[in-house]
């Protein structure tokens, strides 16, 4: 099973911190400080450790936020004197996120410095949703300068920040509501030179899409007229959910409109009855039955059981093709049942798909079992 991410964010954080704020601010009291972080720091996740040493910090700098950033924000410059957080990188200045999220929203110039200053060493994604909600014109105008910065890191935050469904984040139920204030901001940088930043664009609308379908093909639609291949990919990452859901207007963009005229023929699971911690293979062949070439996307779809015996499906991207009258294509994908972090396995019975240009043709089950 994977390394829980919180086991990268240990004990050796708040100790890093302390040391690099007394560098500064020889006042800090570094025991007292890291001794209250510490106070049920095992029990906690990730994110409830960041706000842990969040609050441990409002408590032990001075109670003049002014002042605290300013002490924040020098620290950044001292080095740590090893590495922290191991394969977490700036995931160390967390807390620092937190602490603007936090107590800086009566602060709003301050606080947008230290974000603009915090975002260039981690990311402030998490941080500016709350601006957002508390000053959104103000926060707003300000991403929209943002926009045009030099810096990929700020540019990636007008973006990131305002994911209406920012993983690990609080929703932005404003802007699911009404994403234009958001496309406005994703208009400005839909050719960005950065592909970080691209990649953000395209979340962002992917984001967008679950709520709004119909924007986010729309937009799509005026995106792709005279689209550099930089854009082009932005619109098909965007357009993923929408094109694992089988929504038409998605599909028809990508080129795959079209109902497919296919059999799906010599179907193989195997073994029917896998166990947890196994995996099962998964394979067919899709013929052509047209008499004229076909543009084929094909997804596999697997109606996972959950907890509760209710099933779930996900979609996994197996492959494009362009078949020729009477040619047929063998698929195949063998799935991992190991148990990991991100997705649990429980017994049942599990249907199988295979998805032609958004059809279903189901290939059969397989009985998942714990022995």
């Amino acid at each position: 099973m994977a390394e829980p991410l919180k086991n990268s964010f240990g004990a050796d954080v708040p100790r890093t911190i302390a040391r690099m704020i007394a560098a500064v601010f020889p006042r800090f009291d570094q025991k007292a400080f890291v001794r209250s972080s510490l106070e049920g720091y095992d029990a906690l996740d990730l994110m409830p450790r960041g706000w842990k040493i969040a609050h441990q910090l409002r408590r032990s700098l001075p109670e003049d936020y002014e002042k605290a950033i300013e002490i924040l924000l020098a620290s950044l410059d001292r080095k740590p004197e090893r590495t922290v957080a191991q394969g977490m990188g700036g995931f160390l200045l967390l807390p620092h996120v937190f602490f603007v999220a936090e107590y800086g929203l009566e602060h709003f110039e301050t606080s947008m410095r230290a974000q603009y200053v915090l975002t260039q060493r981690f990311t402030a994604e998490f941080s500016i949703r709350r601006y957002l909600e508390r000053h959104p014109a103000a926060t707003l105008a300000r991403l929209m300068e943002w926009s045009a910065d030099p810096s990929e890191d700020v540019r990636r935050l007008v973006s990131e920040g305002t994911r209406p469904r920012l993983p690990w984040a609080s929703r932005l139920r404003a802007f699911q509501a009404d994403p234009r204030p958001v496309l406005a901001l994703l208009e400005r940088l839909k050719d960005d030179p950065s592909l970080y930043v691209r990649r953000s664009v395209a979340n962002n609308l992917n984001d967008i899409g679950k709520d709004h379908p119909a924007v986010l093909v729309e937009t799509a639609r005026r995106w792709i007229v005279d689209a550099t291949d930089e854009r082009r990919w932005i619109i098909r990452h965007a357009l993923r959910s929408a094109v694992k859901r089988g929504d038409s207007g998605a599909l028809g963009l990508l080129g795959f409109g079209e109902a497919a005229r296919v059999s799906v023929e010599k179907v193989r699971i195997a073994p029917k009855r896998p166990t947890i911690g196994s995996s099962v293979a998964i394979a067919c062949e899709i013929a052509n039955r047209a008499p004229v070439v076909q543009r084929l996307l094909v997804d596999l779809r697997v109606h996972y059981v959950k907890a509760n015996g209710v099933q779930r499906p996900k979609v996994f991207k197996l492959k494009q093709v362009e078949l020729a009258p009477r040619e047929a294509v063998p698929v195949r994908k063998t799935l991992s049942l190991a148990q990991l972090t991100t997705r649990r396995h429980y017994p049942g019975r599990h249907a199988v798909e295979v998805v032609i240009n958004g059809q279903a043709h189901p290939l059969g089950t397989f009985e998942l079992t714990d022995r």
